[in-house]
């Protein structure tokens, strides 16, 4: 069995008369793409609320790269190697392409400052250098001078991934990045999702059925705060208590 990445233990947690999360227990091994699906009303953006440290559990806790990183703020998470798209990637839509990943740069070297306070690019050529291979990687190379505010809604999803590369995280937590997107954009995002696999583990949270089990090497499926299935996406596909929760008898 590989190395788990991402533990979590036993997390609970409790809205007013609402168990949104019951006694969940989740790995992400090292190196694995690991989707996590289900119903609107899961509970999953709780969950990756919880992993990223952005609520705290009622119970239970969160162990990643082998720490347990359940008292750690959001920043403390990222400075340790977890990433998360929407979290991390603020763009600034009125700076360069360039210019935005240069500043995901510049904050992994401040210990994840996750960008909370304006502060200016270093003049310094390596920033920028570095910058532009994350660019080359998810195809932004040409658009490296434009504004972030004139990318399609697809590119800004890339200039999102190529600014959470630029943590060097371990783990990125994507949440949902087809949203919004057309099918040629879609099928754009789930090629740059194959090649960043190669480099980085891969938390996906996804509604988008056909990536997921393209994508995904295992998957687990959360249901009314309670996860119900883990596996292949071939065993969580033919499994009859997800297709009678989520789905369906056409999957």
């Amino acid at each position: 069995m590989a190395e788990a990445l991402l533990e979590v233990r036993n997390l609970s947690r409790r809205f007013a008369a609402v168990d949104a999360l019951k006694q969940v227990n989740f790995c992400v091994e090292a190196g694995e793409v690991h989707a996590l699906i289900g119903p609107n009303g899961a509970g999953k953006t709780t969950f990756i609320h919880h992993v990223s440290g952005a609520l705290k559990p009622d119970s239970g806790s969160v162990h990643f790269a082998g720490t347990d990183v359940t008292a750690l703020s959001m920043h403390q998470r990222v400075a340790a190697g977890m990433a998360r798209s929407y979290q991390i990637t603020n763009v600034f839509l009125g700076l360069s392409v360039l210019d935005n990943v240069a500043l995901a740069v510049q904050g992994r070297q401040d210990s994840g400052s996750s960008f909370r306070f304006w502060k200016p690019v270093i003049a310094e050529q390596g920033l920028f250098d570095e910058a532009f291979v994350y660019l080359e990687q998810l195809g932004l190379a040409e658009r490296s001078v434009s504004l972030a505010g004139n990318l399609a809604h697809g590119e800004q999803r890339a200039l999102e991934l190529a600014m959470a590369l630029a943590t060097k995280p371990k783990m990125l937590l994507l949440d949902e990045p087809m949203a919004g997107a057309g099918p040629e954009e879609s099928a754009r995002m789930v090629e740059l999702i194959e090649h960043l696999a190669r480099h980085v583990t891969i938390l996906l949270v996804e509604h988008d059925m056909t990536a997921v089990f393209r994508l995904a090497d295992r998957v687990s499926v959360l249901v009314n705060g309670s996860l119900i299935c883990t596996g292949t996406p071939d065993a969580v596909r033919a499994d009859p208590a997800v297709r009678r929760a989520y789905l369906g008898d056409t999957a």
